[in-house]
């Protein structure tokens, strides 16, 4: 197995824990947020599929998809799309759901974004892996992004996990 598999199944991977974590959300609550927590559904999973998609941007040199995102100024978002603004890093979860896309469409761009980040690592060679890239406030190899995409992941099924406590959705286990 190649190091680019390992990497684009652990982000599969990545997704098929989350997932887990989806069961009772829908259009209803999505978007409802709890006190004393950071984001709602809908924010975790177009932040993580704008961070993902970011990342694959780095490696394949496709652009961030219009179809799934809008740049405009944190109000922009819509049924369909969500806007870059809403979801960056730093940005505030509001509970309105039309500014996010629905429940469905959610999961789909962030599933959407999973299959683009690891088809972009299965398509990396060996050197474009190795090239080093801005990240933050430094310079990283290409390939240490995905472990720390699965790492985001994780925190963010985390803050789910949490919401769903807080809003009294019981056990993903049973």
């Amino acid at each position: 197995m190649t190091r680019q598999q390992i990497l684009a199944d652990c982000v599969r991977e990545s997704r098929i824990l989350l997932v887990r974590y989806l069961k009772g959300f829908d259009d209803s609550n999505h978007t409802r947020q709890a006190p004393a927590l950071p984001n709602h559904l809908a924010w975790t999973l177009g932040h993580l599929a704008l961070v993902m998609s970011r990342t694959a941007e780095k490696l394949s040199g496709q652009p961030v998809p219009e179809s799934d995102f809008i740049k405009g100024d944190g109000r922009a978002g819509n049924a369909q799309r969500f806007d870059t603004e809403s979801i960056s890093f730093g940005s505030k979860p509001v509970a309105d759901p039309g500014l996010y896309p629905k429940y469905a469409r959610s999961v789909a761009i962030f599933d959407a974004a999973v299959e683009r980040l690891a088809s972009a690592v299965l398509a990396a060679d060996d050197a474009k892996l190795e090239s080093p890239t801005k990240w933050g406030q430094g310079e990283v190899k290409l390939w240490t992004l995905l472990p720390r995409m699965v790492f985001h992941n994780g925190c963010h099924t985390g803050q789910i996990a949490d919401l769903r406590r807080a809003l009294g959705m019981g056990t993903i286990l049973s």
